[in-house]
């Protein structure tokens, strides 16, 4: 009997959200389930992945799902991840290359769960992980805090599922390529962290300091450069998109207002 798309898409996600959830795939796509439902899973099973050289694709995108939270949209993505390989696969000098397999992957990732009927919230939430899950590649030879900045503002709302799925994306029988990989994706939080405070920090700044003040009108420090920069803050805060020459406009009409 064949299923409804409705039953596929319950099956999937009730294959996903098992308490054992590596037994239930493997029994997914040696049932034939997936053939029917997700027939890009098995075809996994025909390629060789060169850095995980010990497991073929598909043993590694299930051992990466066991990894991952219990959350439908994270284990989605898990499930997706590398689904694009097969279509990127190229042998050139002797090794073999997936290039924008990520890219590739959330197209038929996009494709696959609109056929399942999932909320568009989630196929674009389960899309996006997968165009990004190759995104923190590099972070160890060295980012710079713009592109630390560009993954967190990528990321958006996913950035914890991001890093939830970067962080199981390592089926290594070597515990210390794990440490290293946890190593570096919590110094990449870290980073993170810290330059969003350094950002909340400066838009607390007014676009004139103090120096400025003084010496756009001819006076010494005291009292009423400390009134105006509170003014000037202030006026950030409610017009945080006032741009430079309408605070300066704005701050010569209270100068004269008050400087007496």
């Amino acid at each position: 009997m064949e299923l409804s798309v409705k039953d596929q898409r319950e099956t999937l996600n009730t294959v996903l959200m098992d308490g054992d959830v590596t037994s239930a795939l493997w029994d997914f796509v040696d049932s034939g389930l997936a053939d029917d439902i997700v027939p890009e899973l098995p075809a996994l099973r025909l390629e060789q992945d060169p850095i995980h050289r010990h497991k073929e694709v598909l043993s590694h995108t299930i051992a990466v799902i066991s990894k991952t939270s219990p959350d439908l949209v994270l284990r989605l993505a898990a499930l997706f991840h590398d689904i694009g390989k097969p279509a990127t696969r190229r042998i050139q000098n002797g090794g073999v290359t997936f290039r924008h397999h990520e890219a590739v992957g959330a197209k038929i990732t996009r494709k696959r769960l609109c056929q399942l009927e999932y909320p568009e919230e989630i196929i674009r939430d389960v899309s996006e992980l997968v165009r990004l899950s190759g995104r923190f590649k590099g972070y160890a030879e060295g980012w710079g805090d713009s592109a630390v900045r560009r993954y967190a503002r990528d990321a958006g709302h996913l950035l914890g599922k991001l890093n939830d799925l970067v962080r199981s994306d390592c089926t290594s029988r070597h515990e210390r390529i794990h440490i290293e990989l946890r190593h570096h994706v919590d110094d990449l939080e870290r980073r993170i962290g810290e330059l969003a405070e350094e950002d909340r920090k400066s838009a607390e700044r007014p676009l004139i300091d103090g120096e400025e003040i003084m010496e756009r009108f001819s006076v010494e420090p005291g009292p009423l450069i400390g009134r105006a920069l509170e003014f000037l803050l202030e006026l950030k805060r409610s017009n945080p998109d006032l741009d430079r020459k309408r605070t300066e406009e704005k701050l010569d009409v209270w100068w004269e207002d008050h400087k007496t």
